[in-house]
């Protein structure tokens, strides 16, 4: 996703979505090893199946991993991550520029 008007809506949920060990231990086990279904992929990272649920939501939510439930050859539903292709560059200027299509304003 490399998007030089990302809106500041994405770049929150981005940012929230990356702030956590967990996230981030997922998406370097989706990179260095591919796609991956649920159990797998908790065994490696080793978490519970209902945690990893909680932090491949909040990355999907995001728009930094996608997944794909596809059944296996005995029948059972397999649900596949992967990462998303994206490139997030924060620079001043990039925050300014999403800053600006907040809907959310804070009082002082």
């Amino acid at each position: 996703m490399k998007d030089d008007t990302i809106s500041g809506e994405q770049l929150l949920s981005m940012l929230a979505a990356l702030a956590n060990p967990h996230r981030l231990r997922i998406i370097a086990a989706l990179q260095s090893q591919g796609r991956n279904y649920v159990s797998q992929l908790a065994r490696e990272i080793g978490i519970s199946r209902p945690l990893l649920h909680l932090h491949l939501q909040k990355l999907e939510d995001a728009g930094l991993v996608t997944s794909q439930l596809e059944l296996s050859p005995d029948g059972k539903a397999l649900n596949y991550f992967e990462v998303s292709r994206f490139a997030l560059e924060i620079t001043p200027a990039a925050i300014a520029e999403a800053a600006k299509s907040l809907s959310t304003h804070l009082d002082p």
